[in-house]
């Protein structure tokens, strides 16, 4: 079992990390080529490239100016606790056990759209460079033509006979990075749904912070089968027969 969700806009490089076994990104190259292209633009330039605001804009201009390699702990943090947003709070990474790191080690990827795919201990320097971006490149107009099927290549190499499916945690707009033509094997994609209003709905802060708590329980569970998935009941969460219409789409509502 593979376990991919999204990275955050919020980054936190300021806690500490109780684990030192840290690892360097294996897309490295692919990520120093992206960063070459983003030192030439402006302040201006990332303001209408990625619509945000000129103070973020300055900021992110100063962290592509300042990224280099070799990453280490001094200049650089753990992907699993850099990210700082609704999943990775649902995620709890700082509460996990030395089992539960080396499981996520294994079975838990981040998509990014500087990184490729980042394992939870690989050192990653503060970023901002959404997926979604239409930064113009060698491959194209977009991270999208950039990755290709790069990504969807090296999940191929973490899916072994004990990773039998991949769970699909991440949004779409980091999903949509994954060539599922070249992946080689099954998709697994749970949907959490609130009761508002009398209705049941995906209301995103929600769903975004389910995520999380879903890969936190696959992960302390050590989970293997679709059965550990639909096991699933945390904050109130539950596996709902009714709304499940595919066994690779459970419906979780609450």
């Amino acid at each position: 079992m593979l376990i991919v969700i999204s990275p955050a806009k919020n980054l936190d490089f300021q806690s500490p990390v109780k684990f030192k076994s840290v690892t360097q990104p294996l897309m490295i190259d692919q990520a120093k080529s992206l960063v070459q292209i983003c030192k030439k633009l402006s302040p201006t330039d990332l303001t209408d490239l990625m619509g945000i605001s000129d103070k973020l804009a300055l900021l992110n201009a100063e962290r592509f100016k300042e990224w280099k390699l070799p990453f280490d702990e001094k200049n650089s943090k753990p992907a699993m606790f850099a990210f700082n947003g609704d999943v990775y709070e649902g995620l709890s990474a700082k509460d996990f056990d030395e089992d539960d790191l080396h499981f996520a080690q294994d079975h838990l990827r981040i998509l990014s759209g500087l990184y490729g795919v980042l394992r939870p201990m690989d050192l990653m320097q503060a970023y901002r460079l959404e997926m979604g971006t239409k930064l113009k490149n060698s491959k194209g107009d977009s991270l999208y033509k950039f990755w290709g099927s790069q990504i969807a290549d090296h999940l191929n190499k973490d899916l072994d006979g004990t990773n039998q499916f991949l769970i699909n945690l991440a949004s779409d707009e980091y999903f949509k990075s994954v060539d599922l033509k070249a992946l080689k094997t099954k998709i697994i994609k749970p949907v959490f749904k609130d009761f508002k209003n009398g209705k049941l709905k995906i209301i995103s802060f929600y769903a975004k912070k389910a995520r999380g708590m879903m890969a936190r329980y696959l992960i302390e569970k050590n989970a293997k089968s679709l059965d550990d998935i639909n096991s699933f009941e945390i904050s109130g969460y539950r596996l709902s027969s009714e709304e499940t219409t595919n066994k690779f789409n459970p419906v979780f509502i609450r």
